[in-house]
């Protein structure tokens, strides 16, 4: 008789005999769940609508008052918003599969993930979106019926945010709210100043760099933004992405003022994190900068916020105010080096789970 079967049998001894009829619990399986931030099903109205209201009725993602953030969100931002975001998914919707490039890239990773940790039957690797589909407590669900007692919920965000990973977090632990049984539950952590992720990144700018024709006068690092005061509150969103431009550029071995560390994504009256990406991108342009490459290292696959926001609109206003030659460094994707990090933090987790 193998481990296998003995921990099986010691489990449904210890569970006790089941009534007549019932189905057997499976058990002695480890889920690992990545999750990425989400994705709308379709580039429609109706699609672009249903997910918005998922995204900006989230209380970590807005945090006003519902009484003042409700009339402004049901009476205003839904009714136009969808078809303005709409237009922009369309721009760069992966036509191929009918679906964002996001849900094409975090599918990929769960199933590259899954390859490489074949040698371990007992793990099964799946994938999530916050909002959207497939969802966290689908998800959770479906591992939980395949006999995972034990999960491993990876956000899939480098640095750590109340909006994004904390809200993820949220969401695993309400899934696990309606069930008995439940799972021990791991979540892997912001890893902003981990070695392979730098290296990973600097990989990948040295990759690029070395297959376009110019040497790009500045680099922008373009994190997505936060409201400052989510900042003020404790927030160490700000923090972590200052120490991964600064670990970046002692990597790469660049002088000072080279990299920019800037924010992105702005939305609402309130002021956030600054410097903004879009208005640097216009000051550049305006002092003469000829050359410019942008990045975006908190974001694990590229998006609407990378491709179209970025690579579209950035490009657009370095030329339009004075510009030359302009690069976007793609998001490390399912690339070697990105699965080299999703794999290293997920094997790190796994520790005394699996052998």
């Amino acid at each position: 008789m193998n481990i296998e079967t003995k921990l099986d049998r010691t489990a449904a001894k210890a569970i006790g005999p089941l009534p007549d009829g019932h189905p057997p619990v499976k058990i002695q399986k480890v889920g690992v769940l990545l999750i990425n931030l989400g994705t709308p099903d379709g580039t429609d109205y109706r699609s672009m609508r249903r997910y918005l209201r998922e995204f900006l009725t989230d209380k970590r993602v807005i945090e006003w008052p519902r009484a003042l953030w409700y009339p402004i969100l049901f009476g205003i931002v839904l009714n136009t918003r969808p078809g303005r975001v709409g237009k922009a998914y369309e721009e760069i919707w992966n036509k191929d599969l009918d679906e964002s490039y996001l849900r094409t890239y975090t599918r990929s990773q769960s199933d590259k993930l899954g390859e490489a940790l074949k040698a371990h039957p007992e793990v099964i690797v799946d994938w999530a979106m916050r909002y959207g589909n497939p969802s966290i407590d689908e998800r959770i669900t479906a591992l939980r019926d395949q006999g995972c007692d034990r999960i491993v919920a990876f956000p899939l965000y480098p640095q750590y945010a109340a909006a994004t990973t904390a809200t993820v977090n949220d969401k695993v632990f309400e899934s696990l709210m309606k069930t008995r049984f439940m799972p021990s539950i791991r979540t892997v952590p912001a890893y902003h100043d981990e070695p392979v992720y730098i290296e990973a990144l600097a990989r990948s700018i040295e990759q690029h760099f070395a297959a376009i024709d110019f040497e790009p006068e500045k680099v922008i690092a373009s994190y997505h933004g936060i409201p400052q005061s989510y900042f003020k509150k404790g927030d160490p969103y700000h923090c972590q992405c200052h120490k991964t431009s600064r670990l970046l550029e002692q990597r790469l071995g660049w002088e000072k003022g080279r990299l920019l560390t800037c924010f992105q994504s702005r939305f609402g009256p309130e002021e956030w994190l600054q410097p903004y990406t879009d208005k640097t991108i216009e000051q550049l342009a305006r002092d003469g900068t000829k050359s410019l490459a942008v990045f975006n290292p908190g974001f694990v696959s590229d998006c609407l916020e990378t491709l179209e926001e970025i690579a579209g609109e950035g490009e657009e206003i370095f030329h339009e105010h004075g510009g030359g030659d302009f690069t976007h460094v793609p998001c490390l994707n399912d690339s070697e080096g990105g699965m080299a990090v999703i794999e290293t933090l997920v094997r790190r987790e796994l520790r005394g789970w699996i052998d």
